[in-house]
C-alpha cells in the first residue's frame, strides 16, 4: 500500500514552481556546453549534466526545446562540457541569457571533435553525439567522451544551489 508521500494516479499534478524549489536543494556543478564550428559555434550554461557510463564513456545533458544551442548540437553531432571554476560566475551568467555571450569574446580552442573548448575551463569533456531522447519540454543529449582534460586541478568548482551560483567552500 502506498504511503502518503508516494505518488499515485489520483494525485493532483505537481506544480512547476514547487518542483523547481524542491529540485533546487540538489547541489549541481555549473557547466558551459559548447558546440558548432566556425561562425556557428555557440555555448550555453547548463547544470543538467551527468555521467552515464564508464564503459563505454557516456555523459548526458539536457536542453530546453527552445534552446538556441539545440540545433547547433544536432547539426555538429558533437559537444563539449566545460566545467566552470568559482571565478567563472560572470562567464556562467553571460552564457545563461537568451542573448548569450559570443564564443569569439572568450578564449577557446578546438577539441578533438572540432567543437570549441573554453581555454580557462576547470576541466572539459569533448563528446561525439550518440543519441537524443525527448523528455517533456527538454531534449536529452547523450555523448561518448572522446577527449578530456583537467588543466587546473587546484581551483574550486562553481556550484548551483537553491537558485544561486557560488563557490564550493574550501575543504576543511
Amino acid at each position: 500500500m502506498p504511503s502518503d508521500s508516494q505518488s499515485s494516479s489520483s494525485t493532483a499534478p505537481v506544480e512547476t514552481e514547487l518542483l523547481r524549489a524542491v529540485c533546487g536543494h540538489f547541489v549541481t556543478g555549473v557547466t558551459v556546453i559548447t558546440s558548432g564550428r566556425g561562425e556557428q559555434a555557440a555555448g550555453t550554461t547548463v547544470n543538467s549534466f551527468t555521467s552515464v557510463s564508464l564503459d563505454p564513456p557516456l555523459v548526458l545533458f539536457c536542453l530546453h526545446h527552445k534552446s538556441r544551442l539545440r540545433d547547433v548540437v544536432e547539426d555538429s553531432q558533437a559537444y563539449a562540457v566545460n566545467f566552470l571554476a568559482a571565478q567563472h560566475e560572470p562567464l556562467a551568467r553571460a552564457f545563461a541569457g537568451r542573448s548569450t555571450a559570443s564564443l569569439q569574446e572568450v578564449p577557446h580552442r578546438p577539441s578533438a571533435t572540432g567543437v570549441p573548448v573554453l581555454s580557462d575551463a576547470l576541466a572539459y569533456l569533448s563528446c561525439r553525439l550518440v543519441n537524443t531522447f525527448e523528455g517533456g519540454d527538454h531534449t536529452v543529449f547523450v555523448g561518448e567522451v572522446v577527449d578530456l582534460d583537467v588543466p587546473e586541478r587546484d581551483r574550486r568548482p562553481l556550484v548551483f544551489f537553491r537558485g544561486a551560483m557560488g563557490a564550493l567552500p574550501a575543504a576543511v
